[in-house]
């Protein structure tokens, strides 16, 4: 896990984010990309701010769905960047994404079947890789 890491001295990273807590999607009503953060998934992209922002982040991406951009839009206030969307991390794109992380200091955020394709594993929500 990336908790607790630094800036390296060669430069800022790159890190892959599952978005925050968004419920369950049995429980909501309306089209599934539209889906926001819940009250933990609010706190949990607050936390975010000061676990990434140490890391050098020069661009931020998302998934267009609406929990993805609403972990990452704390993150972007913070350091007055503007959140990118890119169909590549959307819910069911598989590993179409591995080339966003061809350059350093880009944070991602999109879903666990897209993670799991580019790392291997299940992550959390609000969890997050360095890559």
């Amino acid at each position: 896990m990336a908790e607790g890491v630094e800036e390296t001295e060669r430069g800022p990273v790159s890190v892959l984010l599952r978005h925050a807590s968004a419920g369950d999607r049995d429980h909501w009503s309306g089209e599934d990309h539209l889906r926001p953060l819940d009250e933990r998934g609010h706190r949990q992209a607050a936390e975010l701010v000061d676990k990434l922002v140490p890391l050098g982040v020069l661009r931020i991406l998302s998934s267009p769905y609406t929990r993805c951009v609403d972990t990452v839009e704390p993150l972007a206030a913070a350091l007055g960047l503007e959140v990118e969307l890119d169909d590549r991390l959307a819910e069911g794109t598989g590993a179409a994404a591995a080339e966003l992380f061809r350059e350093e200091g880009v944070v991602a955020c999109t879903h666990g079947d897209v993670c799991h394709a580019l790392v291997g594993r299940h992550m959390k929500k609000g969890e997050f890789a360095v890559i």
